[in-house]
């Protein structure tokens, strides 16, 4: 039987080539090609370019290529040790700036290796690589978990629309946004399913139609402007969206389009909910002004996707990558701790507490 897209990892660490193993996401759906990055220079490109993407996923890889990072100098003495970690970190992190799980994930396994000082690198080298899977395994623990908590909040047959790609290629499986459209799947709910496709990188298109229809739900691709029309038939009961970054006050960073989205959901008086792991909340950021957003390429607008360039020559492009969701446009932020609702400021500031951040 030929293999489906769902029965590849995401990404996983290749202990014997020393490689961190990714699917190219730039060339999906039409083909799965796997890459094998070995230097950091592999890694920080994968990430900028888009090859491995959205948040949880972006956070594995960081881990994974910290400790890969650590392994170029296992013959050092600890003092140069710490420096190259610290500056494969630094080096990581200038990837990509919105996405906090990023920076989230890397400064999680320098912490691993400080908590080891002393102890030898081969001994530090052994919690970093347990540290980078672990984060890998806990990505995977929360989005299930996102996915019970989201379920609850649904019935049979309802319309879902999504945005973009929060799904088992945005992380090591499942998904956030689409972990309750997975386990729904398992247990008969019978979801349709709408996906923006997601300009101009077409996630939606390319990436969460692709797997959705893998797994056999019933999935309907719309372009970004169709979003209005869909919801004014009442085809839709509930929109999940994934998020790479949530600030103190709730306000949510996603990818491009995702506000518009939300104040649609508001005007038709359908829920709109943030599938949000702990690891994306910057409690740094006040709100979300606070949240950096990322300019991207103008390329990406007037002719990635097309045989022939689709704009005027030298036309000007604004392309950011993200934009904010107030969090007054968010029914709730469903996290793996549960299910969060308005005042943000105190139900996050709770969370906080529970998760020891």
């Amino acid at each position: 039987m030929e293999k489906s897209i769902l029965d590849y990892e995401t990404l996983a660490l290749d202990e014997g080539e020393r490689a961190l193993v990714i699917i190219d996401q730039t060339r999906l759906p039409g083909r799965t090609e796997l890459l094998h990055l070995k230097t950091q220079e592999e890694i920080w490109e994968a990430i900028r370019k888009l090859k491995v993407r959205g948040a949880p996923a972006i956070g594995d890889a960081a881990a994974i290529g910290m400790y890969l990072a650590a392994l170029e100098a296992e013959g050092a003495e600890e003092a140069d040790f710490f420096q190259h970690l610290r500056e494969a970190r630094a080096y990581l992190d200038s990837s990509r700036p919105t996405a906090v799980n990023l920076m989230w994930a890397t400064e999680r396994m320098e912490r691993a290796a400080e908590g080891a000082k002393g102890q030898g690198v081969a001994a530090i080298l052994e919690v970093l690589r347990r540290e980078a899977l672990r984060i890998k395994q806990e990505d995977m623990d929360i989005c299930e978990k996102i996915g019970e908590y989201g379920l609850s909040l649904v019935k049979k047959g309802d319309g879902l629309l999504t945005h973009c790609n929060a799904g088992q290629l945005a992380t090591a499986k499942y998904g956030t946004a689409t972990a309750p459209m997975y386990l729904g799947q398992k247990k008969g709910y019978g979801f349709k399913v709408f996906c923006d496709e997601t300009r101009p990188l077409l996630q939606g298109a390319r990436l969460t139609a692709y797997e959705l229809q893998s797994a056999g739900l019933d999935v309907t691709l719309i372009c970004d402007n169709m979003a209005s029309t869909v919801m004014k038939n009442g085809w839709v009961q509930a929109i999940f969206v994934g998020c790479d970054r949530v600030a103190a006050n709730g306000d949510a960073a996603n990818k491009i389009g995702t506000s518009g989205v939300a104040i649609l959901a508001k005007h038709y008086g359908i829920p709109f909910y943030v599938c949000a792991p702990s690891s994306t909340i910057d409690f740094s950021a006040q709100t979300g002004a606070d949240i950096p957003i990322e300019g991207r390429p103008g390329e990406e607008v007037t002719e990635l996707w097309y045989r022939e360039r689709m704009a005027p020559k030298d036309v000007k492009v604004f392309n950011p990558a993200f934009d904010v969701t107030e969090a007054s446009h968010i029914t709730a932020i469903i996290t793996e701790w549960g299910i969060l609702r308005a005042p943000y400021e105190e139900s996050l500031a709770t969370l906080r507490k529970k998760c020891g951040r």
